[in-house]
């Protein structure tokens, strides 16, 4: 008989090694495939466009539906081939003209992520815009819709800063691009009386929204933290991590209006912050005031001579109403009044009829 192979000295971490190896492998590859199909899509689009052109828009709707039998019936085991489909082809072809850039962008989403920005959205640069981003943070398809749908490329970026003054150019550049303004927290179902301690206490037990409105790499660490200086205890409303930028953030939520005191608390908060928390491979410290409105003049002038970056962004609620609608609609108590009246008439008029 022969000798028993022994797997006493067994290396599980080489195992490991090739089951990483093996996954990254089912990735590229499902990548590789992904994009090849993104291409043949729009080749295919492209082909069908070029000859709509050549035969003057008369190879129309009905040859899309022959067409679209012929290459089920020769293709049977593959799908994607209806006649829905081959028209979202031609839409795709004519949306986006340049082969290369259906390589290196919209090559790397799937094919439902571009059906959605040719639904979504009108404009090349949004589509791109979209893209790029999809692209870059990862986001799935429904992901990607809740950004277009709440205006995400005209929020990026908007939030009032004092980071070109304190901030590295490449990073503050960065920086300005986590920020958005205005946030939406319509999820929260908050209404406009709510109070500072339920503002954070809802955005808490909303994470995971919250989360997806602050944007790819944040980490929660906790509400009301707590930070101590010279015996005293301080509690900064949230504290957050983030993990492209390697720094932390701290966000302080007001109700109401933006005041200069609320700058000098930020800066108080992120010296603290940087002082007890930040080590030396972290970035420095970023602080956000979220604020129901805000002056303009008034948030570059309690900026300008802060030395730590501060961010000041407004944030808006499901019931908020935009300024041209405010005071068209009756108030709770005109509402009142009005059925108290109707009350009364209602009466008047059994007590006529009973007499």
């Amino acid at each position: 008989m022969g000798k028993e192979i022994s797997f006493d000295s067994y290396d599980e971490s080489f195992l490991q090694n090739l089951k990483n190896y093996i996954r990254q492998a089912q990735v590229q590859a499902a990548v590789s495939v992904n994009r090849e199909l993104v291409l043949l899509y729009w080749q295919i689009g492209r082909a069908i466009l070029l000859k709509q052109q050549q035969q003057q828009r008369k190879w129309g709707a009905k040859v899309v539906e022959r067409l679209a039998k012929d290459l089920k019936a020769e293709f049977p085991d593959v799908r994607g081939f209806s006649r829905s489909n081959l028209l979202y082809m031609r839409a795709f072809a004519e949306a986006f003209p340049d082969e290369t850039v259906v390589q290196s962008v919209l090559g790397k989403l799937t094919w439902s992520h571009s059906v959605m920005l040719l639904d979504k959205l009108r404009s090349l640069d949004e589509r791109l815009w979209y893209a790029q981003k999809a692209s870059e943070h990862g986001w799935s398809r429904s992901a990607m819709l809740h950004q277009i749908e709440t205006g995400l490329h005209r929020r990026v970026g908007t939030a009032l800063t004092n980071f070109d003054q304190t901030l590295p150019p490449g990073q503050s550049d960065l920086v300005k691009q986590i920020l958005k303004s205005p946030y939406n927290f319509d999820f929260l179902g908050l209404t406009e009386e709510a109070q500072e301690r339920d503002f954070e206490k809802a955005l808490v037990e909303h994470i995971k929204d919250f989360l997806l409105e602050m944007g790819v790499g944040f980490s929660f660490l906790g509400s009301q933290y707590p930070l101590q200086v010279d015996d005293k205890d301080y509690r900064l409303d949230l504290l957050f991590y983030h993990v492209r930028l390697h720094c932390y953030v701290v966000i302080d939520l007001k109700m109401g209006e933006f005041d200069a005191q609320s700058s000098g608390q930020m800066a108080f908060y992120v010296a603290v912050v940087d002082d007890l928390l930040r080590s030396e491979i972290d970035a420095p410290t970023i602080g956000i005031i979220l604020c129901k409105s805000k002056s303009r003049a008034t948030v570059e002038y309690a900026l300008r001579y802060l030395q730590h970056p501060i961010g000041v962004a407004t944030y808006r609620l499901s019931d908020t109403l935009p300024e041209n609608l405010q005071g068209n609609f009756p108030t709770i108590e005109q509402l009142e009044t009005e059925l108290n009246t109707v009350e009364v008439e209602v009466g008047l008029e059994i007590e006529e009829q009973k007499e």
